[in-house]
Order: C-alpha cells, then structure tokens, then sequence
C-alpha cells in the first residue's frame, strides 16, 4: 500500500512531467474524440453526492446508520468527509434509503 509520502511524490512528479503546452493547445473536440475512442477517459462529472445530509435525515448516527443499512462504517465515514464517493449500486442505494428509508429497513429485516 502506498504511503501518504509516496503519493505525494508520485503526484508532484506527475505534475512536473505533464506536457502543459499539449495539455492548453488540447481543443474540446479532442477532448470528445478521445471520449469516444476510450469512454473511460472521460471524468466523472457527476454532482458531489452529500452522504451525510441522506444520514442526517434518517436521524441516525454514522454508526447506526451503517448497521441499520448494512454498510461499513469505515465507507460510510469515507463518503461522508468526501475522500470517496460512492458509486452504482451504493449510490442507488443511498438514493432509496433517502426516499424510503422504511421500506429499506423493511426489505432488509426481511433478507
């Protein structure tokens, strides 16, 4: 596992080998020909997902929270401070349980 040192080094060095003449001179139509040739290339432009705002609805703590919806603690926290975010069937998750947190808890208690 690399350290907080090591990707810092790894970044700085990243950033002093960028070619940033190519990157400015690169057009918007580059940009959607190199999407098309490799979709995933193409940032995340998702909106900031607020995990917390969904918890704080619930009433719940962080760690009721995630034993109620079966989640890691750990991950939870980890969306919550935003140093990940989450993604497909936990983001479609998330989105329910801020809608029908009962029925989640029903459907759950019923599995």
């Amino acid at each position: 596992m690399p350290t907080v040192q090591g990707s810092r080094e790894a970044a700085l060095r990243a950033l002093r080998e960028t070619d940033w003449a190519a990157f400015d001179a690169t057009t918007d139509e580059d940009i959607a020909r190199q999407i098309e040739e490799d979709p995933d290339v193409a940032p995340d432009m998702a909106l900031p997902f607020d995990v917390a705002a969904v918890r704080r609805r619930t009433g719940l703590s962080q760690a009721a929270f995630a034993e109620t919806f079966g989640l890691p603690l750990r991950t939870l926290q980890e969306w919550e401070r935003g140093a990940k975010m989450p993604s497909g069937p936990a983001k479609t998750l998330l989105l329910v349980i801020d809608k029908e947190p009962d029925a989640v808890k029903r459907a759950l208690k019923a599995a």
